[in-house]
């Protein structure tokens, strides 16, 4: 493997990754004081030059976690206790801060930053340099410096195989969430539940929205009056 290890190198796991970079060096956390952490890498990842990855701090479970059959491109960036999930692509100097969560199937754009403990559902995308401060939905696509909630990864839909069908209820049910004005989102969450109990990508966004935590949702952008 093309890849440089450090001499104070904490515990990495790694299954079958092909490496080009320097992994595993400490977290860059102020509050770290070198517990043994671990950065834990599935299988079949591609590991591009420059990229780094830390371990997890006591603050986060002690582990960094990386799915399997990820692209991390030449400069992208883990930041400690980050969970990555399968099939993830980060472009070119995309970067993860602390904590954040990012499912499966997700592309980050070159340049694009995420803000630590965000959540990134699956099969989203982000676009190049974006800068996302809140959740994006899983199935969405974000973008901006301050980034807005642009629609849905339809592109990234069709590639992964998803009926016109499902595509069709679930831009419904995404217009009715995030593009009506009536009632609170929360009344519109619940409304489209009640509807669609029965569908799975459906009730993802609805399970994603409730679990919203440090951070809001990321929203469309309001259109200023003329």
């Amino acid at each position: 493997n093309n890849v440089e290890t450090l001499a104070n190198l904490p515990h990495i796991v790694n299954r079958g990754a092909e490496w080009f970079a320097s992994i595993g060096s400490p977290p860059q956390d102020l509050k770290y004081r070198g517990e043994a952490s671990q950065l834990i890498i599935g299988k079949n990842n591609t590991i591009r030059e420059h990229v780094t990855m830390n371990p997890g701090t006591e603050g986060g479970g002690m582990k960094t976690i990386v799915g399997d059959n990820c692209l991390f491109m030449a400069g992208a960036h883990v930041a400690h206790d980050c969970i990555v999930g399968n099939r993830v692509i980060l472009a070119n100097n995309a970067a993860l801060g602390g904590h954040v969560t990012v499912g499966d199937h997700v592309l980050l754009g070159g340049l694009s930053a995420v803000h630590q403990f965000v959540r990134i559902g699956s099969y989203a995308v982000i676009g190049g340099m974006s800068g996302v401060l809140d959740d994006v939905i899983p199935f969405g696509r974000a973008k901006g410096e301050k980034a807005h909630l642009a629609g849905l990864n339809l592109v990234g839909l069709e590639r992964g195989g998803f009926a016109k069908d499902q595509i069709k209820k679930l831009q419904k049910a995404f217009n009715q969430i995030f593009i009506s004005e009536d009632g609170t989102l929360n009344e519109r969450l619940e409304a489209v539940e009640k509807e669609n109990k029965d569908n799975d990508m459906i009730m993802q966004i609805i399970r994603f929205a409730e679990g919203k935590d440090k951070f809001g949702l990321c929203q469309p952008k309001k259109m200023k009056a003329a």
